[in-house]
């Protein structure tokens, strides 16, 4: 009979005040989140203290916590203002920064004592020495780094009571947990400082050099350019083993990723863990869990360093295979149960005639065709094409407010 000793923590990304609330409505049991300094994601929707406060009291008020990632290498200079920075999130009430730098863990200890911090996967931790180590400076979870198998990770978890967190979906680095110089050298923008561009995904060509200056493509004709990208990781089919394990946090990539992502990820998830863990005797993965994964996806899926060493079919090159792909249309504001009136805030242009799919938290889904559709005024229309237009549909079932729609490209 197997006993569940522990349910792990849904950590889901929060890019931004709406992600944030976004995944705890959606099942997280925590968010990280990003500042304004200290952080990897530039480019990310990183919060001002205003923004943080209110981000961390709604994930107080469910129950939820909020780490913030301050995972930077710093160069000389870099810290100026942390002990400031650290003080204020820390009075702000965050749960613990996630962080890579002794540097800026020396000032955390001494600046702002009482505040929690992990080490980040920038560290690549992958034995229980290390994580043995980061206990004895002070931290009391480590984030795994990505290439961490199953049989590894289990032997850590046995040898060591410091708080596990590892990647269970999302985006996987090409590089050694993030340890990258391509941004640097070919785009002037460091991805250890947080200005990462993604230089491992872009399109190549692969030449063969036959004399100096002279060269041909040998890039097969009709295939996608050449590249160095991975597929993305995703765990959904292993739940057992993760909660087996006894790992603390199962973490899912994408603070850069929409609201239709992280409400979706983080409602899969939760159901999964939910079921499994009350009763892992008759758990089965369904299939709806799965298909509704593949609804998020940008690209393939596998399960990275967890079982086996990824092959050329973990990689993004030659023809690409083909994935379902849906459009996230919509965000339901308001519900009148009398007159079955939705008032819908649009996120992409959809209309009378499109069959529409409504989910929510649970794994809440119901699809229906869309027949009649008005604009704020009440004024019939055809189409909503305007960003973030406010309009008024008829529906067949009940809808919550915070219920996402989408529809098939």
């Amino acid at each position: 009979m197997t006993v569940i000793t522990k349910k792990p923590e849904v950590l889901a990304p929060g890019g931004t005040l709406e992600k944030l609330k976004t995944a705890i409505f959606y099942g997280a049991d925590a968010v990280y989140i990003g500042g304004e300094a200290y952080g990897l994601r530039t480019r990310a929707g990183n919060f001002d203290y205003t923004d943080m406060q209110e981000g961390v009291d709604y994930a107080h008020a469910y129950g939820a916590k909020v780490y913030v990632a301050t995972n930077m290498m710093t160069h000389e200079g870099d810290e100026a203002g942390a002990g400031d920075f650290f003080r204020t999130i820390r009075d702000i009430g965050v749960d613990a920064v996630i962080i890579s730098d002794p540097a800026l863990m020396t000032i955390c200890a001494s600046d702002a004592p009482g505040l929690e911090m992990h080490l980040s996967t920038q560290q690549s931790a992958v034995n229980y020495e290390t994580l043995n180590f980061w206990k004895d400076f002070g931290l009391t979870r480590c984030v795994l780094g990505r290439e961490v198998s199953m049989e590894e990770m289990n032997e850590i978890r046995a040898k060591t009571d410091v708080e596990i967190e590892a990647f269970i979906h999302g985006a996987m680095c090409i590089s050694y947990s993030g340890r990258c110089t391509l941004s640097n050298h070919m785009a002037n923008r460091d991805a250890n400082r947080g200005g990462c561009s993604q230089s491992c995904r872009w399109h190549y060509g692969l030449f063969e050099m036959d004399e100096p200056g002279e060269h041909q493509s040998i890039t097969e004709a009709g295939t996608e350019p050449f590249s160095m990208s991975a597929v993305d990781l995703s765990m959904i089919h292993h739940i057992p083993d993760l909660v087996n394990s006894g790992i603390d946090s199962l973490k899912i990539e994408g603070r850069m990723k929409s609201i239709h992502y992280v409400s979706t990820v983080s409602n899969v998830y939760r159901k999964a863990i939910d079921s499994y863990c009350a009763d892992p005797e008759n758990y089965i993965l369904k299939q709806e869990w799965v298909d509704e994964l593949w609804k998020v996806a940008q690209r393939e899926l596998s399960t990275g360093f967890f079982y086996n060493e990824p092959t050329e079919n973990e990689q993004l090159f030659g023809q690409r295979r083909k994935i379902p792909q849906y459009a996230f249309v919509g965000q339901v504001l308001e519900y009148d149960q009398d007159s079955q009136i939705a008032v819908i805030q649009q996120r992409n242009n959809f209309g009378v005639g499109d069959e529409l799919e409504f989910y929510g938290p649970g794994m809440r889904h119901h699809q229906e065709q869309l027949h009649s559709l008005w604009d704020e005024q009440g004024k019939p229309i055809v189409r909503a094409p305007h960003a973030l237009q406010i309009v008024r549909m008829k529906v067949t079932q009940p809808v919550k407010p915070n219920d996402m729609i989408r529809k098939r490209k």
